[in-house]
């Protein structure tokens, strides 16, 4: 059954990432009638490209673990680079260091197949929720690599030592950071850190960056956290770009229960 319209998750939009066709559509189906956005994706390659197009959206990732092209471990290391959306794998297969695995790369959630369509639908609300409470909300301390950002005490570490920064330098960089893989065009940038009321060309902002970025460098962090995206403005980065795709050994799935209830 449906859940009241009052009782959804409204603008939410989820990415479904699942090779086997009946079982995605199945989904798609269902997560649809719940009051989502879906995207889907068959395999690794596909699911990335609808990432570093739709990321800055995306509310949550549903990931099988076995996937073509990439497995879903693949996926979460590179969407943990410069996002932090939540992210929900599925596995036919139920090892607990798979589980433990996924977790440590950053899965906010493990589901095994097979189960229980309300249940994994319950616990897309969940984790949608979660990030609403979280956005709403800014966490005391964001995690970024090896960048620690403490927000209240206007403190950054890195590697345990101290960034000594100008207050503009700081706001720039929380700014980023709240928001990974987020592109922020400059007059935004200007907006946010130094007031709508303030009039300054928007190259302050490029000069206060390259600033930020000398700082950082010279922290010894092994990668430029603040991307450029030509034309457009600036996006924080968790780690370094991808490497080029390589292709894992993967194994086929078991099979899946096809009735709705015990349908994964």
């Amino acid at each position: 059954m449906a859940v009241p319209a009052n009782e959804r998750s409204e603008n939410a939009t989820v990415l479904l990432v699942e090779d086997d066709p009946t079982l995605r559509s199945t989904l798609a189906f269902n997560l649809m009638r719940e009051g989502y956005e879906v995207l889907t994706a068959a395999d690794g390659p596909s699911a990335l490209a609808i990432i570093e197009r739709d990321g800055n959206r995306l509310d949550l990732v549903i990931l099988d673990v076995m996937l073509p092209g990439l497995n879903g471990f693949q996926v979460l290391r590179a969407i943990r680079r410069d996002y932090s959306f939540p992210v929900l794998m599925l596995s036919a297969r139920g090892e607990e260091q798979d589980r433990i695995d996924g977790l440590e790369l950053g899965a906010d959630d493990y589901v095994v197949k097979p189960f229980a369509l309300r249940e994994l639908l319950a616990r897309v609300r969940a984790a949608v929720r979660r990030k609403a409470i979280v956005s709403a909300h800014p966490p005391r301390v964001l995690f970024r690599g090896d960048l620690q950002i403490e927000p209240d005490r206007r403190r950054v570490t890195v590697h345990g030592r101290e960034l000594q920064l100008r207050p503009k330098e700081f706001g720039l960089l929380v700014t980023l950071a709240m928001e990974p893989g987020k592109v922020f065009k400059r007059q935004e940038l200007l907006d946010t850190v130094w007031g709508k009321e303030v009039f300054v060309d928007e190259r302050t902002v490029d000069v206060h960056i390259s600033w930020l970025r000398g700082k950082i460098a010279a922290s010894g962090l092994n990668h430029d956290c603040i991307r450029t995206v030509y034309g457009d403005g600036y996006r924080f980065a968790v780690g370094p770009d991808r490497p080029s795709a390589e292709h894992p050994e993967t194994a086929s799935l078991p099979g899946v229960a096809q009735n709705h209830e015990r349908l994964v």
